[in-house]
């Protein structure tokens, strides 16, 4: 039996669909958007590579979850039938479905539904009360409802009134080929591109871009000239707010000590984070990434070395002592300073290594097939 992720577009996603298709058979569905979808009806599937997931790619019209499309272009429908063509048995085939957008396929559908919620939609496009709709009828349909975080899962049982019993949280994770066998002693081996940079070296993984602290960075900088910034990343993004703007223009602009190395693929990443003598998660406090997980923060615990961050991630408010918690530059500054007179070990090296164990895109996987099993075992008890 095939297991459907609908759909795949973001990478913490496909991460999660890979995991899952190493203990069931797993299909990812992508969706090529477009202006005249009902004219296109092509599908194509290929292998991914890294991380690896067969991958199937339809058209879906733009704005298809709105009126008018909701009514003149019914995708439930064609969305259904796609998924139906790929199962021998629809009513005991699971779907895993992504976005709120979808809830009219999670009700069309026959069988177990997985709502697996890792953004917080509401804070999108300033359209609260049309997603909040969405949210709702999702619920309803959903055999289980899998946010990634508890401020997320407060918002679907007050806000969509999902029934609490549905409700199991499924954090966002790490691979588990990311995990030491052993704990690590000290920095790993710097990659290529930053060999030539003098130790310590304080790094920044991830999307740089808006929900960045970029003038914290740039003040922290300028108060620790001893400490050599990797940056890893893309920095395409526009920041709206003029001064972040700068503040990020003007350190891409340094060069020297402070390097900004660009996107990586996903399986270079735990180089970087291994390599780095602190790692430094500088979020700012706003929506989507306040209510939401951070895979940054399970990327670095993995690896082990010590964590800096601001308090701009509800979820890492409860993470201490696996991380350090600051409020401006100057904390984070000070933080530097210890780790610096402590050789950049800050006592906490086993914890993280232990409680990384269990913090994998596997185990997560095998939760959600652990309680859908669970829970369609009692339904068709309860219809029988």
């Amino acid at each position: 039996m095939i297991w459907h992720v609908l759909d795949v577009r973001a990478i913490w996603i496909k991460e999660f669909a890979s995991a899952l298709s190493k203990q069931v058979p797993t299909l990812g569905w992508l969706p090529r958007f477009s202006a005249a979808s009902l004219i296109h009806n092509r599908e194509e599937e290929f292998a991914c590579d890294d991380p690896p997931l067969t991958i199937r790619t339809f058209p879906l019209q733009r704005g298809f979850a709105r009126f008018p499309f909701k009514r003149l272009a019914p995708e439930k429908r064609r969305i259904t039938r796609r998924l139906s063509e790929r199962t021998s048995s629809p009513t005991k085939t699971p779907l895993i479905l992504t976005s709120p957008h979808y809830a009219d396929v999670a009700v069309e559908w026959t069988g177990p539904v997985i709502y697996y919620v890792t953004d917080f939609f509401p804070a999108y496009r300033d359209e609260p009360q049309f997603i909040r709709g969405l949210d709702k009828k999702m619920c309803e349909a959903a055999t289980v409802v899998c946010p990634n975080s508890q401020r997320i899962a407060d918002y679907l049982n007050r806000e969509a009134l999902c029934a609490t019993e549905k409700i199991v949280i499924v954090p966002n994770a790490t691979r588990a080929s990311n995990i030491f066998q052993s704990m690590p002693k000290a920095p790993g081996e710097l990659p290529a591109d930053i060999v030539d940079l003098p130790r310590p070296i304080a790094g920044v993984i991830g999307n740089l871009a808006e929900n960045t602290d970029w003038i914290l960075l740039r003040e922290t900088i300028e108060c620790t000239p001893w400490l050599s910034w990797v940056f890893v990343g893309p920095t395409d993004m526009a920041i709206r707010d003029e001064k972040q703007d700068d503040a990020r223009r003007s350190l891409m602009q340094i060069g020297g000590r402070v390097r900004f190395v660009g996107d990586k693929p996903y399986s270079e990443l735990k180089d970087y984070a291994r390599s780095i003598d602190a790692a430094i998660l500088p979020y700012k406090k706003r929506e989507p990434t306040y209510s939401g997980s951070s895979t940054r923060f399970y990327e670095h615990l993995a690896a082990c070395r010590p964590m800096i961050a601001t308090r701009g991630f509800e979820e890492l408010l409860h993470k201490e002592p696996l991380v350090r918690l600051i409020d401006n530059s100057n904390e984070m500054t000070e933080a530097l300073e210890h780790l610096r007179a402590a050789s950049f070990s800050d006592g906490h090296e086993e914890l993280r290594w232990r409680v990384s164990q269990c913090e994998t895109w596997e185990n997560r996987a095998a939760r959600i097939i652990s309680e859908l099993s669970e829970r369609f075992a009692i339904g068709r008890e309860a219809a029988a």
